[in-house]
């Protein structure tokens, strides 16, 4: 069996192929889709935090 057969070596080799298939963003395209994702993450945050806050009131004016 030689090394090109082996199918750890295929794999790499595969992989390296499938690799420079990929459109890779620029850089400001990066920039602006990691800017995107922090600001939905930080939205998504003030939203839980605050339908926390409120229902903790909530259920504290039940309780009492």
């Amino acid at each position: 069996m030689s090394i090109k057969d082996n199918r750890i070596f295929r794999y790499f080799k595969e992989s390296k192929d499938e690799l420079r298939k990929v459109i890779w963003p620029t850089r400001a395209e990066a920039i602006k889709h990691t800017l995107i994702v922090i600001g939905v993450s930080a939205g998504v945050a003030v939203f839980l935090g605050l339908a926390d806050y409120l229902l903790n009131i909530g259920l504290e004016q039940l309780i009492k």
